[in-house]
Order: structure tokens, then C-alpha cells, then sequence
């Protein structure tokens, strides 16, 4: 496959890269590498012009709850707590209806499709069966994923509270299937959070994940109620990111915890150590009421930080507008902490692209090896009367673009449609 476009990405946190009208090959994928001129090698080969248009890397969302999107936008007068019981928990317990379920994942996909998220780890519900449909709907999808049944087993409404034994056998079953029948879906152990998950819980899902190498995904320290209700249910652990590892949930390079606001310097080196992907929800965090990661200051440190949705904790799932509103938040917090820089554009496409991008492999960036995982995207509505740049498209794009902007999308070189049909 050969393309030839504006292609913008990055290759670092610090490095920008912009190629114009250049040719790009894709062999079994993978890019193979960029010409000004191509090789005669190719002459013969079909080459797909994008024109003006520009093209980047897809987005990965590493921390959205599939079953919510239907649930965005309501609720958030309330914050963390009360709205998980007010909105999030009846929502969720609908999944049991495999008709409710069906409809629901497949809008979510859908959707996911539209914005140009081709990659996400995403917790659906307790219910195996409606679980199990999910992950089937995103392998006929062209889209790849992480998916998890969620595990509760303790401070819950009795409808959404599990059996200890049973909710370990139907996750285990679930991971031996997702194993054996799925290519683009891989299973995450997805503990909804401390409080939600007895010691029992957290040590067979331990267990699991190292029996059979998984990943992780949960909450850490999003809300300051919530972090001091971990420390009434564990008092002799010392943090909340502590009662993870105490359990064998810091999987050393295979975990992602989500918001992660309110954290001691220990809890960080001890995140730095372990690998920990830090998904950082800025439009989630201040729909919530529930703080400000000090994202500048835990990119200093070392440790691993990406740009997430948190669908229904924030009100879309277009991950465009999530760039958007951390390098927003980060320019709020630097007029109270000047010493904390505020995030620049590029740095924040990486996040949401190849630094998220990194939890799948060589995805998220446009260097030789990597996955081909790109969006095509024009913001021109003048027909060429108002010339822009590459870069500015990009911010047109990333302020104010929606689904009509995507002229194509294209995950593991393969070009992908709209998922589902629905009446």
C-alpha cells in the first residue's frame, strides 16, 4: 500500500514530525518508510492520494467504560461517589439484557469508529455473557482492543455484587476463550477499584494474571472521599497504590491506572519502578469535581503518562477534544504552579497516540516497523481560499473537529468502515 499526504506525528515526547507530499509504503501493515520520490521498485503500484489533507497517527484510549457511553453528559452535579450510584450503577446492571447489551456496544463501536479511536482497553460489566458479545462485536469491527469483565465483589448494589468464586471462574473462562478465538481483542483484568474488590477478589485476580500474563486496568486516587475510604477498608496497608501491589495487581509493565490525582512521592516511585501506564482524564477529573494530575510534573519524574477519555466520566468520547482539554487544564494549573509548564500540542498528540499507543507494541507513530494505524483528516471549508499548514489543520482539528473531518481511518494497515448498520 502506498500513500501519499501531509503525514504528522510524533516520535518522542520532544520531537515533532512533519513530512509533506511525500510517499509513504506500507508492507504487511507495517510502515516500511517515506520517499519524496519513489523507488522505481514501485512504479507499477497503486498509490492512494490524500491531496491537502493531513495524516495522523489513530487515537488509543486507554481508559473508557464501554457500557457508559449511552450514560455521557448526565449526572455531573454530582461528584465521584454519588454519581456512580446515581447514574453509573443502574446503567450498568441493564447489560444483563443481552438485547440492551447488543445495541449498546454496538452504538459505543459505532462511535468509537467515528472519532478516529481505533485502539482502546475498555471495562465492560460484570455480566460474562454480555462481555463476551462485546468482545466479539470489536473483532468484527476492524477496531483492537483490551477488554475486561469487571470484578465486584463488595460495596455495591446487590445487582451488580458478585460471588467471589464465581466472578474468578467466569473471568478465568473468559480469558482461556478470548484466547483461544480472538486476534484483535486481548483480555485485561479489570478490577473496578479497591473499594469494590475484596482481599479474596484482588489476590485470585493476582493469581490469573500471572497464571496466564496479563494486564491490568483500574482506578487510582481520582477522588480525595474515595482515597480516604481505601484507607478505612485497608489501614494497616500504607497507600492506595500499595493495596494494588500487596495484591500482585502492579503488573510490571502491563498495568494502566486511571486519574491518579492525589498521590504521595513514595506511591510515584513505586509507579516508576513498576512501569504503570498513568491514563490521565482531564475532561473526566474536572466534570467530576474531582482534582488536577500534576501531569508536567509526573512526565519529570519518568513516569508513564497517556491521554485517556474515561467515558462517562467525561462527556465524549472523542479523543481530540481530550487533547484538547488537558493542554487546557495544564495552562489552569500553571497559573497556580508556574514551576509546572503547561502541555504544548505536540506533546499532548503524543500522548493520546504514541505514548498510549505503547501498551499495544509499535503503534501510535509513523516510524519504520510500526503499525500502520492512521487518520486521514481535512479541516479546509474555504477550498483552498485560506491557505493553512499542516500543523495548523492539526489545531483546527484537535479545538474544534468532529467525525466529519475523518476522511479515512486505517488500523493494522487495514482500511476500516463503519463497524454496524442500526436502525
Amino acid at each position: 500500500m502506498i500513500i501519499k499526504g501531509n503525514f504528522l506525528y510524533t516520535s518522542s515526547i520532544d520531537e515533532f514530525v512533519v513530512k509533506e507530499q511525500v510517499y509513504l509504503v506500507v508492507k504487511d501493515g507495517k510502515i516500511e518508510d517515506f520517499y519524496e520520490t519513489l523507488p522505481t521498485e514501485y512504479a507499477e503500484e497503486k498509490i492512494t492520494d490524500y491531496g491537502t489533507a493531513i495524516i495522523i497517527p489513530a487515537f488509543n484510549d486507554l481508559h473508557i467504560h464501554a457500557p457508559q457511553l449511552i450514560n455521557r453528559g448526565v449526572g455531573f452535579d454530582k461528584e465521584l461517589l454519588p454519581w456512580l450510584e446515581t447514574y453509573t450503577f443502574p446503567v450498568e446492571a441493564k447489560y444483563q439484557d443481552m438485547a440492551f447489551a447488543d445495541r449498546a456496544y454496538k452504538l459505543f463501536l459505532n462511535r468509537l469508529w467515528a472519532v478516529g479511536t481505533m485502539r482502546f482497553s475498555a471495562f465492560a460489566t460484570l455480566h460474562k455473557e454480555a462481555t463476551w458479545h462485546f468482545m466479539e462485536l470489536t473483532e468484527q469491527s476492524g477496531l483492537s482492543a483490551y477488554i475486561g469483565k469487571v470484578n465486584m465483589d463488595r460495596n455495591s448494589p446487590d445487582i451488580l455484587c458478585e460471588k467471589t468464586d464465581v466472578s474468578l471462574a467466569e473471568t478465568e473462562e473468559l480469558i482461556v476463550k478470548c484466547n483461544e478465538e480472538l486476534k484483535h481483542v486481548n483480555y485485561i483484568l479489570t478490577p473496578r477499584f479497591v473499594p469494590s474488590t475484596t482481599e479474596e477478589m484482588m489476590t485470585g485476580l493476582g493469581k490469573l494474571g500471572e497464571k496466564y500474563d496479563l494486564p491490568v486496568q483500574s482506578h487510582l486516587s481520582e477522588n480525595r472521599s474515595e482515597v480516604a475510604w481505601v484507607k478505612e477498608l485497608h489501614p494497616t496497608i500504607k497507600t492506595y497504590t500499595d493495596v494494588y501491589n500487596e495484591f500482585g495487581l502492579m503488573r510490571q509493565d502491563k498495568t494502566i491506572m486511571a486519574h491518579s490525582i492525589y498521590l504521595s512521592e513514595e506511591e510515584k516511585a513505586l509507579l516508576a519502578e513498576k512501569g504503570v501506564m498513568l491514563a490521565h482524564c482531564a475532561q473526566s477529573n474536572a466534570d467530576l469535581s474531582s482534582g488536577v494530575m500534576p501531569l508536567r510534573k509526573n512526565l519529570e519524574m519518568g513516569l508513564r503518562c497517556c491521554i485517556a477519555s474515561d467515558i462517562a466520566g467525561s462527556h465524549t468520547p472523542d479523543m481530540n477534544r481530550h487533547i484538547a482539554a488537558s493542554i487546557e487544564l495544564s495552562k489552569i494549573n500553571w497559573l497556580s504552579h508556574p514551576e509546572e509548564k503547561a502541555l504544548q500540542l505536540p506533546e499532548a498528540l503524543f500522548l493520546a497516540t504514541k505514548q498510549s499507543g505503547s501498551f499495544f507494541g509499535k503503534v501510535g507513530s509513523f516510524e519504520k516497523g510500526y503499525d500502520f494505524d492512521a487518520l486521514v483528516i481535512e479541516t479546509d471549508e474555504m477550498n483552498g481560499m485560506l491557505p493553512r499548514t499542516p500543523f495548523e489543520k492539526l489545531e483546527q482539528y484537535i479545538y474544534d473537529g468532529d467525525d466529519r473531518n475523518i476522511l479515512a481511518r486505517y488500523c493494522k494497515g487495514a482500511y476500516v468502515t463503519k463497524p454496524f448498520e442500526l436502525s
